[in-house]
């Protein structure tokens, strides 16, 4: 399945949820037009048009997840006041849990942008930063969801009070014990209140000043973010740089993801939380972190195009992702999307070829086969194996290209219609499944030992053998190589 189709599939998170704990805040918006400055102060005056609430701070994080398709629940604190109970409405309203928040006496964290022209004027915050360390409360109603087992953890700090040390520290223990993923966007300069943790997802001025690096023209990160991966015991470091994208700290390397750029840039507010939300969602259906990161990059591109704390969507991510993919990726397919294709081409009367193969190292002799099974038809299907049942067929130092890259490699040729991937013993389930008109391998079989000739014999199919070039193998080379 590519990861495309993992999204398109809600990211496969069936029967799995997400707890965000953090601090939850309102976002108010006071949107007009600004034409003349006060004769009572030298100030503009903002003729209001609009107004309207959004969910901020760690809600908005659960916000990004829910709209992703995940099932997500929150925790956190708010007023019992006005500003706490339109809150709530929201979040129900957008299908995110509360069953992990508790009202305090303390007001609502509210912040109220003033906004004239597109051009931001000024930020009135209602807040009480107080340490919630003491509320038994919270600690109880956050131990009974992680003891539902949620996908993942994603600890959201916006430095309010409520992810204290201790609180921290609960949740991880209790996390770890259970093997689930804890995921956090810190705040501060006291990184160590999330060690053991499985990452951490600071922008690069959090980091500079978690690391206490003094920046200069060639600072190198590198060695830095190292020490503070190894201090806290985490898996990675996800660096986000804005228009400069995400620096992956894993193992004992750097790599950087590059952006993806918008044409204009509204708002980068509650980026970070698209960003860390897009990684979970990524990590509940065991995507490589890379790839994660690469699409948490894509949504993060979408939402800074927009005004305010907007959350990603998932429409808009495939919608995205799907205009990047060049036609030629477009070939790779999930049995699902495949199945979906081959019943347009039957309805088209298109004359289906099969084959299957390892292709690992794409050489003249594959090119050349590929050339001749697709004259035998109008579309060729191409059934690549995995890279575990390579190593199964060829032994323990193959494949030497994975199994996404040989794929890759293979949608480039234009006598390639279709790619599957497929990790059986043999390709008999997908011949079944997709009836082809044409069955072909190399030369080098007979007709009798080819997998599904006998299938074939159900719907008037046949098997076809070409000729192989001689001299000319994947083998052959790595021996050369040697």
């Amino acid at each position: 399945m590519t990861d495309i189709d993992i999204i398109k599939n809600k990211f496969n998170a069936r029967n799995k949820w997400a707890l965000v704990i953090g601090d939850l805040m309102l976002d108010r918006y006071l949107i007009g037009n600004v034409s003349r400055i006060s004769p009572e102060a030298p100030v503009p005056v903002v003729r209001l048009k609009e107004s309207f609430d959004r969910i901020g701070g760690s809600g908005n994080v659960a916000a990004n997840l829910s709209l992703l398709g995940i099932k997500t629940v929150l925790a956190g604190q708010i007023g019992d006041d006005i500003d706490g109970k339109k809150l709530l409405e929201i979040l129900k309203k957008n299908h995110i849990g509360v069953d992990g928040i508790i009202k305090d006496k303390n007001p609502t964290t509210t912040k109220t942008r003033i906004i004239g022209e597109h051009q931001q004027m000024m930020r009135i915050d209602q807040e009480a930063t107080s340490d919630l360390i003491d509320s038994k409360a919270l600690i109880k109603k956050i131990t009974t969801l992680l003891n539902k087992k949620p996908a993942i953890v994603i600890l959201s700090d916006y430095a309010k009070g409520v992810l204290s040390e201790r609180l921290c520290q609960h949740v991880i223990k209790i996390a770890r014990s259970k093997k689930i993923p804890v995921l956090v966007d810190p705040k501060g300069i006291h990184y160590e209140k999330y060690k053991n943790a499985t990452a951490i997802t600071p922008n690069k001025k959090e980091a500079i000043e978690a690391c206490h690096i003094h920046v200069t023209k060639n600072t190198n990160f590198l060695m830095p973010l190292l020490k503070l991966k190894k201090s806290l015991n985490l898996q990675f470091i996800a660096m986000t740089k804005g228009e400069d994208g995400i620096d992956l700290i894993q193992g004992n390397t750097i790599k950087n993801l590059p952006a993806v750029n918008q044409q204009q840039v509204f708002d980068v507010s509650g980026a970070g939380d698209t960003v860390i939300a897009t990684l979970a969602a990524c990590m509940i259906a065991k995507m490589p972190i890379e790839t994660s990161l690469n699409i948490a990059n894509i949504a993060a591109g979408i939402v800074i195009g927009k005004l305010g704390t907007i959350p990603i969507t998932l429409a808009d991510l495939i919608k995205t992702i799907s205009s990047q993919h060049s036609d030629q990726e477009k070939k790779i397919h999930s049995l699902e999307s495949l199945m979906e294709q081959v019943a347009i081409w039957k309805k088209e009367k298109k004359k289906i070829v099969f084959t299957n193969g390892c292709f690992d190292i794409l050489h003249a002799g594959h090119v050349t086969y590929l050339e001749k099974a697709k004259k035998l038809g109008d579309v060729l299907i191409l059934a690549l194996n995995s890279d575990s049942s390579v190593t199964k067929l060829k032994g323990k130092l193959r494949p030497v290209i994975h199994q996404q890259d040989r794929a890759r490699v293979l949608a480039a040729l234009s006598s390639v219609d279709g790619i599957v991937i497929f990790s059986e013993a043999t390709p008999l389930h997908l011949i079944k499944k997709i009836q082809p008109d044409v069955l072909v391998k190399g030369s080098d079989y007979k007709k009798n030992q080819v997998v599904g000739h006998q299938e074939l014999k159900k719907w008037n199919g046949k098997v076809e053998l070409v000729s192989i070039v001689p001299g000319r193998s994947t083998s052959a080379i790595i021996k050369k190589i040697s």
